[in-house]
């Protein structure tokens, strides 16, 4: 998003600069224009001006001898103004073609000063008198037409240059008249771009949060890109969490009113069931029964017993016991937990093959503060799972760890069984889930629910190579001690 932004910006800044710029040259290209056109005029007054004194001495000059002569001071006079408006006009710069005509002009002025200078001082002789004047006229006259003819391409060329700068700016107000619509169009249409880009993924999110508000935590925010898209990705993530704690929450809840039913139910059938199972083995030692019948009641027995197992594995993650905390060394009590596992049927051979039990114990962990009892509870049902998975053999990992960052110390349980599958990840700490034939599913919810009051957590994942590991974790401190 900064970089659209910035990238926006740059563009109208460099679309206003390059305005500003053509604006500025427009205008001082117009203004240089004008002002060449009006040097150019200033030069066809001064030839005009040239033309009119020309005239004004060869008027003079055909008054000569009549009545209406003027004075020889005002003949005088009108040759020193031709004579300085001649050079303010040829003293002009012009191209090479132009230079020559007025060079001309120039010797045909001076020529034309000479003979009237002779033609206003020749007393005696009239008869070169006559010829002076003649000449003089003449000369005159084709200063006139030249002066003329100057004048008239001097007109018909300015006419040409101002009809070609009128029209250079015609365009350039055209131009300047377009640049000052674009302007606020452009303006509009960034603004609109830029609104665009922050009100649709705002209104996005603003959906969003709606939606979660409402309890939808399985909606989820997708299209959206940079900055807009990390907002995005956090709103998902914080509602992927929000529901898998308000999912645990549901369960806790659950879990705590079928440990209340279950507490209940179990207290009232242990006692009658106890009654059941006496009478069921004092019937079975009469003398007097057929054998058939004595099986069926020891049948009988041993499903008492189950049931007795069950009422009691309720009332364990109903009410489990309250953890007397001690400061326990978790690599002495996994030793001793291991020793006695090794003991127990699961461990023994089977088809020719044992489990191997591989211990990689952390000798710099601290003391655990947690309850000895409950401890061999939780390791030695998750050793005895452990062996259950592996029946034809394999090996068995116990590795304790210590985690300096968290303080937490750690215990890893892996094993080399068949994993577990993917459907069941997410439900073998539930109640009553289970996936052996005889188990009641109370097992790892019992093992969870210890952990948890120890202020620990459990997780299980499988391994790349095959089977499945354990991880408890235990605070180095508790929170409430």
């Amino acid at each position: 998003m900064k970089r659209t932004i910035i990238l926006g910006l740059g563009i109208f800044l460099l679309l206003f600069v390059l305005g500003v710029v053509y604006i500025i040259y427009s205008i001082e290209r117009s203004t240089s224009s004008l002002d060449e056109l009006i040097v150019l005029h200033q030069v066809e007054i001064l030839r005009e001006h040239l033309l009119i004194q020309v005239k004004r001495v060869q008027s003079d000059l055909s008054l000569k001898n009549t009545r209406y002569a003027r004075g020889v001071d005002v003949v005088v006079k009108d040759v020193g103004n031709l004579q300085r408006v001649a050079d303010a006009c040829l003293s002009c710069h012009h191209n090479e073609t132009v230079t020559g005509k007025i060079n001309g002009i120039r010797g045909l002025i001076e020529e034309y000063k000479s003979s009237l200078s002779r033609a206003f001082t020749i007393r005696a002789n009239v008869t070169r008198l006559d010829d002076e004047e003649d000449a003089a006229f003449s000369i005159g006259q084709e200063l006139i037409n030249k002066v003329d003819d100057m004048v008239a391409l001097t007109t018909r060329r300015l006419e040409q240059r101002t009809q070609a700068t009128l029209t250079k700016i015609s365009a350039t107000k055209i131009i300047l008249y377009v640049l000052l619509i674009l302007g606020p169009l452009l303006i509009f249409g960034l603004s609109y771009f830029f609104i665009r880009t922050f009100t649709r993924p705002m209104n996005k999110l603003l959906y969003a949060t709606r939606r979660l508000k409402e309890g939808d935590l399985d909606y989820r925010i997708e299209g959206l890109k940079q900055e807009f898209g990390e907002v995005a990705g956090s709103i998902n993530e914080m509602a992927g969490s929000l529901k898998e704690h308000f999912t645990k929450m549901q369960r806790i809840e659950q879990g705590m009113i079928l440990a209340e039913v279950a507490a209940g139910l179990a207290h009232e059938i242990k006692n009658p069931l106890a009654g059941v199972r006496g009478a069921i083995e004092l019937i079975s030692q009469e003398s007097n029964m057929a054998q058939q019948d004595r099986e069926l009641l020891l049948k009988a027995v041993e499903d008492v017993i189950r049931i007795e197992s069950l009422m009691k594995d309720l009332l364990s993650f109903a009410k489990p016991p309250k953890p007397q905390y001690v400061d326990v060394d978790l690599n002495g009590v996994l030793d001793m937990i291991v020793s006695f596992a090794l003991k127990h049927p699961s461990f023994s051979l089977r088809n020719g093959s044992g489990i191997k039990v591989v211990k990689d114990f952390d000798e710099h962990i601290p003391a655990v503060p947690a309850d000895p009892m409950q401890l061999r509870q939780i390791f030695l049902n998750l050793l005895l799972n452990a062996a259950e998975a592996m029946p034809d053999g394999g090996s068995l990992q116990v590795k304790t760890y210590y985690e300096k960052s968290t303080r937490t110390i750690g215990v890893r349980v892996s094993d080399t069984g068949k994993g577990i599958d993917a459907d069941c990840m997410n439900k073998i700490f539930q109640p009553f889930f289970t996936t052996k034939r005889k188990g009641t599913g109370l097992g790892l919810a019992i093992i969870k629910r210890l952990i948890e009051q120890h202020e620990g957590a459990i997780g299980v994942e499988n391994n790349p190579e095959g089977g499945a590991t354990f991880t408890v974790s235990f605070p180095e401190t508790r929170n409430g001690a």
